[in-house]
């Protein structure tokens, strides 16, 4: 029943014996050591590079919950989970997620939006989002 122990479709605690479950070829091609350098950013989103992305969108010291931090962290896991829908067309599961991601960040956008034109204008050019 299960191919692929691929981090986005597989729930560890779902199945105990998940090591021994080969990695698909589709997954395993994304290299997650060259992501984010050219157009291959599709990468899992590790405490590191979340930290990272923190970092570059505070707007102050300490700043985790901003509209500009919680906005890239969605669009860093948006973008990985693009990459995987591109080579698991039927995983449906995975598809309903990224949606939901996709609605969490048009929410938080609108909200920035309302608060500060010219801090949303200047999100949108950062991340290279269309509006």
């Amino acid at each position: 029943m299960w191919s692929c122990r691929c981090p986005a479709t597989l729930r560890v605690r779902s199945l105990p014996h998940s090591k021994s479950l080969p990695q698909c070829g589709a997954c395993a091609s994304v290299n997650l050591d060259r992501a984010g350098k050219g157009r291959n950013r599709a990468r899992l989103l590790t405490a590191e590079r979340k930290r990272e992305l923190v970092e570059e969108y505070a707007t102050h010291p300490g700043d985790t919950g901003s509209p500009e931090v919680q906005v890239a962290v969605l669009t860093e896991r948006i973008i990985y989970l693009t990459e995987h829908l591109k080579q698991h067309k039927h995983d449906f599961h995975t598809r309903r997620g990224l949606l939901k991601l996709v609605g969490q960040r048009r929410r938080q956008l609108r909200y920035l939006n309302g608060r500060d034109v010219n801090r949303y204008r200047e999100l949108i050019a950062r991340l290279g989002l269309r509006r």
